[in-house]
């Protein structure tokens, strides 16, 4: 049975409803995913480490990739979304350790161009 245009209007907007909690409830995750990638920024700026590790950047693909199929989305675009990820934790790292304030400090700005970077960022 068809629903007509009022009563499928109704539907969308619940369903749009649902997308944009799910939309707020991934900035939140987001967000605190970066404030403990500051916390190993601010840690390996101290100690000398790299912004960049290639080998937990493959693993975390591996990784990320294999739960993107069991959940049945697309492992290109769950990858794709990881590497645009990991370049901002990295630019994120090199700014810490050239004592540049971070994003979403005080006075800071800017943010690191899609593709830059590798998917260590997984930091």
């Amino acid at each position: 049975m068809a629903l007509d245009e009022r009563d499928a209007l109704e539907v969308l907007t619940d369903i749009r409803r649902s997308i944009d909690n799910i939309d707020a409830a991934l900035i939140h995750l987001l967000a605190e995913r970066f404030k403990f990638t500051q916390q190993v920024g601010r840690l390996k700026a101290a100690s000398g480490m790299p912004a960049s590790d290639s080998a937990r950047e493959k693993v975390q693909i591996a990784r990320l990739r294999a739960l993107a199929e069991e959940s049945h989305l697309d492992p290109a675009f769950a990858e794709k979304f990881l590497n645009f990820i990991v370049a901002e934790v990295i630019h994120h790292h090199e700014e810490i350790a050239s004592g540049e304030p971070a994003p979403g400090a005080a006075g800071a700005s800017g943010s690191a161009a899609p593709g830059a970077g590798g998917p260590n960022a997984a930091s």
